[in-house]
């Protein structure tokens, strides 16, 4: 907030600009706003959140439970914290078309970047887990029309997820992104592609950037940003992996004070006072507060 940083609009054309350098763009996965400031703090190109990780966080399983209420706030809240284009992980859109339509408005309004939408049934489940069901290519055709029709703004980034690799095939997947691009999608994103040579398969197919989803754990292999960058994809997300250092740092804090009954041998292991006020912009704070109230009043 302070000082004034760029608009939502201004962001959005640096994103704009920086997909047609030919450059990868690095998205790790943004949990709060102050996860955010981090990640723009070691220069990476822009902040992506992620369902699984917001539902995890609300302690649900990533099964389409979170409101599109409740996604706008959290992504509204880490969109602001920095200067960085923030995507945002919409499921299927809350809905249908007209459901599709709101979410773009809403998600518009709270000054993301852009967001993606699965062709997944409800309920929906993570991308890379096998038992998925699919909406047909016409329904989901009909939320990207709605999508593309309902933003204000032409700058925010439709970007529909084919999840139909594990379920139909490459093939069936590359058509159904192929429709997806002709009802007006902006990016193409292959949900669970299983190797380097699917990744350029689909390269060769699609005619707009790629987004490429480098979760742990998953059907996909943890390929470099030199590879990926190789194989033509133009934004890679990291989505899950704050949140899993996070977690695995706070049990084995957790675990250590349960042992010891002090925090007293993690402080090395922490992030200082300081530098939680530096990230945070303290002093800054300080000054604009100072500034405002510099002044008597008069007799």
């Amino acid at each position: 907030m302070v000082p004034a940083g760029k608009s939502t609009a201004e962001k959005r054309a640096t994103f704009r600009t920086a997909l047609k350098s030919g450059k990868l763009l690095r998205f790790p996965g943004a949990f709060s706003p102050l996860v955010a400031m981090l990640i723009a703090r070691h220069g990476f190109e822009g902040a992506y959140v992620s369902g699984a990780a917001l539902s995890a966080d609300l302690g649900f399983p990533d099964v389409g439970l979170t409101t599109l209420a409740e996604v706008s706030a959290r992504a509204g809240a880490i969109a602001r914290a920095t200067e960085l284009p923030t995507l945002v992980d919409a499921d299927t859109g809350f809905g249908e078309a007209l459901n599709v339509a709101r979410t773009i408005r809403t998600l518009e309004a709270a000054g993301l970047t852009g967001c993606h939408i699965e062709d997944q049934q409800n309920p929906k489940r993570c991308g890379h887990l096998d038992g998925k069901s699919l909406v047909t290519a016409a329904d989901m055709t009909r939320k990207i029309r709605a999508a593309v029709n309902a933003r204000r703004d032409s700058g925010f980034v439709v970007i529909p997820r084919t999840d139909a690799r594990a379920v139909e095939g490459l093939p069936a997947d590359i058509e159904r992104a192929r429709a997806y691009v002709d009802a007006g999608a902006d990016m193409g994103f292959p949900e669970a592609l299983t190797g380097e040579q699917e990744f350029a398969e689909f390269r060769r197919a699609i005619p707009v950037p790629l987004l490429a989803n480098m979760t742990e754990f998953g059907k996909s292999p943890l390929l470099t940003i030199s590879q990926l960058a190789n194989l033509g994809m133009n934004i890679v997300i990291f989505p899950v992996t704050t949140l899993r250092l996070a977690m695995k740092a706070i049990e084995a804090g957790l675990e250590t004070i349960a042992r010891e009954g002090t925090q007293a041998s993690l402080l090395d292991r922490m992030q200082s006072r300081t530098e939680l006020y530096e990230l945070l912009r303290y002093a800054e704070y300080a000054r604009f507060d100072q500034d405002i109230y510099n002044f008597k009043l008069g007799k």
